[in-house]
């Protein structure tokens, strides 16, 4: 079958990277894609939030099945137009992807099916918004309530910051995101990823994974969009799963159900584990980003299987198999990143690093120029690697990692340390 992948960073690669080992897949297709996708699928330039010019590539390329990697198309409705045009999809539609595009909007679906989740309220305007929060106190969490690419939350530990967060978003910093808030409880635990298929009636739990938002070594520094990820995660023990599923999973999947607005597709649960149970802390409707790189390393070519039992609504039909494995991945940033940062630094040595089924350099920002792989953006790669234990997964990626020569980027050497120590 001919697929088209729709995205550019390192959560498309590894989508990419699982897809071409099915024999399934005949013909291979990313939109627009970037220099390391480009060397195991073709790549196609034109706007991937447009849906109509989804929809005309699709017809003019036979394409067979569409995967949408990205939140943005999602919330700009391409999965509705692709299914309006008859096309297989994974992704939810534009209302079924509200759960991520609206904070208010998840946390009243929690509100109405009773999923655990942080006390909350929800603002237009800046000044009660800061009487909130003085009455509440600090530590407090402040999120801008649209898509502000994984850089709207603002976990305040002082009042101050707090009030802060309100003026930066209500002045505009993150754009429409911010002219909406919600402030939520700050809740105690350890944070985790769960990630589920659901066709909007069956639901399908596909991995865990932890991944590493500060910048730097032992969680320090400004949050960024992940600098790595491990799966599985072991605070999200068998027992913790079940209960997310029962209390948190399956009531939001009915709760849909019952809107009118069936969310197919992965839903990415974000949790707070506390005391042996799960708190919802955000959904995101697409693969997390690196949280992906590592289950699709697990998962292999299966995961097209999988996502076609999703978008074909039998996922009653299948099955996980899993190996007793672990992944880890390293993000590798341009100096400077998250703040201001250069674009076209040269990284060399890529090309002498092994390539398969437990070791691959996932690319996340990066371009071709004159046969050269440069950086062009701020995360630019993720270096991935499997193993019979976490260690093992970690000393593998450390070792790619410490083979490549890029003098203008960086990486955490500590991603994996909270499940290590334990």
């Amino acid at each position: 079958m001919n697929i088209l992948i729709l995205g550019s960073g390192g959560r498309e690669h590894a989508l990419a990277w699982a897809v071409k080992q099915n024999p399934k897949c005949d013909r291979l297709i990313v939109a627009p894609g970037n220099a390391g996708i480009a060397m195991l699928a073709e790549c196609a330039d034109f706007d991937i939030l447009d849906g109509s010019a989804v929809v005309t590539f699709c017809e003019e390329n036979a394409i067979d099945f569409v995967i949408i990697g990205p939140e943005a198309p999602l919330a700009a409705g391409v999965a509705d137009s692709c299914r309006a045009a008859g096309l297989l999809t994974f992704g939810p539609s534009a209302a079924a992807a509200k759960l991520e595009a609206s904070k208010a909007f998840t946390k009243e679906i929690c509100d109405a099916c009773a999923a655990p989740t942080a006390a909350w309220a929800r603002f237009t305007e800046a000044a009660p918004a800061r009487d909130y929060i003085r009455r509440q106190g600090a530590p407090i969490v402040v999120k801008a309530d649209g898509l502000a690419a994984g850089k709207g939350v603002i976990v305040a530990m002082t009042e101050a910051e707090a009030l802060d967060a309100i003026d930066d978003m209500f002045g505009g910093e993150f754009g429409a995101a911010g002219a909406e808030v919600v402030i939520e409880e700050f809740m105690q635990g350890e944070e985790a990823s769960f990630f589920i298929l659901t066709d909007g009636t069956h639901a399908l739990p596909i991995g865990t994974a932890q991944d590493h938002k500060r910048v730097g070594d032992g969680d320090t520094g400004p949050n960024t969009g992940g600098m790595g990820a491990y799966s599985p995660a072991p605070v999200l023990t068998e027992a913790i799963q079940r209960q997310a599923m029962e209390e948190i999973v399956l009531p939001t999947i009915a709760e849909m159900a019952r809107r009118g607005t069936p969310y197919q597709g992965v839903l990415y649960a974000g949790l707070m584990i506390d005391g042996g149970r799960a708190r919802l802390v955000e959904y995101n409707a697409r693969f997390g980003d690196p949280e992906c790189q590592v289950l699709m390393m697990r998962l292999g070519a299966q995961a097209l299987d999988l996502m076609l039992a999703t978008a074909e609504a039998r996922l009653d039909e299948v099955q996980v198999v899993w190996d007793e494995d672990h992944a880890l991945t390293v993000v590798m940033a341009t100096q400077g990143y998250p703040g201001a940062y250069a674009k076209g630094s040269q990284i060399r040595g890529l090309e002498e690093l092994p390539e398969d089924s437990r070791h691959m350099v996932f690319h996340a920002g990066t371009a071709n120029r004159e046969a050269q792989i440069i950086a062009s953006g701020g995360r630019v790669l993720n270096v991935t690697a499997r193993g019979n234990t976490l260690t093992e997964a970690r000393n593998a990626a450390y070792a790619m990692i410490d083979r490549i020569d890029w003098p203008g980027g960086f990486c955490r050497r500590d991603i994996g340390w909270r499940a290590l120590s334990e």
